[in-house]
């Protein structure tokens, strides 16, 4: 089943660049890219934010969020600047949905903005 996962989070990869460049984003700058991870317990939420920050990554502070069906989250965002390409998207991808395994949290995927042309 993670192998099906992380393939669906490899075709997001693939899907949201191809968007964002027939959208028009700027391709020739690195784009600030955040990965979502999230849990409904705080302190394995926590303890990944804390291994991220070891591993030398930028982490956002966590913070608490609330889902449509009323239940609470707490969650957190990595944050890398990176150039808009498969492979090394695709390579942060595997490697941020490994820590979130690792840790017992939810990889929730990545987002970024979109840059205007200079």
């Amino acid at each position: 089943m993670a192998d099906d996962e992380l393939n669906l989070w490899l075709e997001h990869t693939k899907n949201l660049i191809a968007d964002l460049i027939a959208d028009g984003t700027n391709e020739e700058v690195h784009h600030t890219i955040e990965h979502h991870f999230s849990s409904a317990n705080f302190e394995l939420l926590e303890a990944a934010a804390v291994t991220a920050f070891k591993m030398g990554l930028e982490v956002e502070e966590p913070e608490e969020a609330e889902l449509e069906n009323g239940d609470k989250v707490f969650a957190f965002d990595i944050v890398t600047q990176q150039e808009l390409e498969y492979e090394v998207l695709s390579t942060e991808t595997k490697a941020m949905f490994e820590l979130a395994k690792k840790c017992k949290v939810d990889y929730d995927g990545w987002g970024t903005y979109f840059e205007e042309e200079e």
